[in-house]
């Protein structure tokens, strides 16, 4: 059996915190979760750094018949990203697509209710994002997340996470602008295999966490959820 790497996300978010130091206190900083396992992920790292925190919704695109296996993923705005290997090696027609992401778009515009209600999204323009999930396989939703916040123009762009495979980590390289991971295991499997506790994260608990982080943001967050 490989070891677990971490506790739970809440200790994996602590950890890559200490990792992200050279961004605290700076102003220009948005912390950005991808719902709904890494905003637990995010939140201490919003925490640590004394930086706001957001939650942008991604949805991944999953195989009919293997859910997990991610063909691609959308994000807010329609945006559509595809995994081509999984695409051809697993006979996928547009039409398959198609009918999984109208699925997938109900549920993306679900939780942004849910999460933000109808609250503008932050200005994004010259600023820094650090965007974290609790870990990446394929990496789907985290490149529709990056080319998502491109269109806004950033600064520059941070992702962050705990654990990911090493071959994930290259492609988002060129998507990026830096790259802050933990771990890249040879044997990666799946991300819940380096988590002692991978328990699902409720829609409850990314609300709870966003307040929290309002409330010790003493006055610099930008928003207040519904």
């Amino acid at each position: 059996m490989l070891p677990k790497q971490f506790l739970n996300r809440r200790e994996a978010g602590k950890r890559l915190a200490a990792c992200l130091s050279e961004y605290a206190d700076d102003l220009s900083i948005l912390v950005l979760g991808l719902p709904r396992g890494g905003v637990p992920v995010a939140y201490e790292v919003a925490r640590a750094l004394n930086a706001p925190l957001d939650v942008l919704v991604v949805r991944k695109l999953g195989v009919p018949g293997h859910r997990e296996l991610a063909m691609g993923a959308i994000a807010s705005g329609g945006l559509r990203v595809s995994n081509q290997d999984i695409v051809d090696s697993q006979k996928i027609t547009p039409a398959m697509i198609d009918s999984v992401a109208d699925s997938e778009m109900q549920e993306l515009e679900r939780q942004q209710r849910t999460y933000r209600g109808n609250l503008p999204f932050p200005q994004l323009k010259g600023r820094t994002l650090i965007v974290v999930d609790d870990g990446l396989a394929t990496g789907s939703t985290m490149r529709a997340a990056v080319r998502t916040l491109r269109q806004s123009s950033p600064g520059r762009i941070v992702v962050a996470i705990p654990v990911a495979a090493s071959d994930t980590c290259r492609l988002l390289a060129n998507e990026a602008d830096a790259i802050v991971c933990l771990s890249t295991p040879r044997d990666f499997l799946a991300v819940s295999t380096w988590y002692e506790d991978f328990s699902q994260t409720s829609d409850e608990e990314v609300r709870k966490l966003l307040l929290a982080s309002v409330s010790s943001a003493e006055g610099r967050a930008e928003w207040r959820l519904p």
